[in-house]
């Protein structure tokens, strides 16, 4: 029964793991007695991060890059390969947003979020293919939005790339399943996190975003890191092609 809940002897590619949902989905990782590999683009930070981790004894490593440019994650596979030569997990956090109305994006705004969330999720899950095969079958979690599911004020361009990671899971699911690969997503409502801040300082949208959440508060990024190390477990070994919204209940909220 023990071995079921952890994650003991697996290898994770963790992406934008250094603050917020990232970071949390890793330390969860870590504590379950993963071995995990992050990127991230502060190299900064992101040294600071790796030292706390190891002086914690646990097993980390990772690289600094831009993950919205092809060459950083070309080169990124090729260290895993290099480092592993296998891979269990991937979970892909990293995402971005501009806000604004429909038609006040430019073209170069709209190709920014496009590559960020969307493109580089897709190239991200084909390289680690080979790696999950090789390993006998493993696990993909993709960080969509209940942006996705549903309107919410965070701009067009954000929710349609976080509809099509909903859909690019399921394909890929199916796809995958012969090899034993399993491709579930999250969909998080309000989570306190950098990126969303600046948006719930506005004390009238935060009343209006919590009068809209049946739990009565925001997320914390552990919540939404729970629902991911549990996709990752061998006892969710029959969860795959799901989006489960982490969300207070936002999504069911009827009248």
């Amino acid at each position: 029964m023990t071995n079921r809940w952890n994650l003991e002897g697996k290898r994770a590619l963790i992406t934008g793991a250094t603050r917020g949902i990232g970071r949390a989905v890793a330390e969860d990782f870590l504590q379950l007695g993963a071995e995990i590999f992050v990127i991230a683009r502060d190299k900064e930070r992101l040294d600071q991060t790796l030292e706390q981790w190891k002086e914690s004894d646990y097993k980390a490593c990772g690289c600094a890059g831009d993950l919205g440019k092809a060459e950083t994650r070309q080169t990124l596979f090729a260290e895993i390969e290099r480092l592993w030569g296998r891979l269990d997990i991937l979970v892909n956090n990293v995402g971005t947003n501009i806000r604004k109305k429909a038609l006040e994006y430019d073209e170069q705004e709209y190709d920014f979020i496009m590559e960020a969330n969307l493109k580089a999720t897709f190239d991200m899950c084909r390289k680690a293919y080979p790696l999950l095969k090789k390993a006998g079958g493993g696990s993909i979690v993709n960080m969509s939005s209940v942006a996705g599911l549903t309107h919410l004020r965070t701009g067009a361009p954000y929710g349609m790339t976080k509809a099509a990671l909903v859909q690019l899971t399921r394909n890929l699911a199916v796809e995958w399943a012969p090899d034993n690969i399993r491709v579930n997503a999250v969909a998080p409502w309000y989570i306190r996190t950098p990126l969303v801040e600046p948006v719930l300082s506005d004390k009238e949208y935060l009343a209006a975003v919590l009068a809209r959440t049946p739990l009565g508060r925001i997320g914390q990024p552990r919540e939404v890191a729970g629902v991911i190390s549990f996709l990752c477990m061998p006892a969710a070994s029959y969860v795959t092609g799901q989006c489960i919204s982490v969300d207070g209940g936002f999504m069911v909220y009827g009248f």
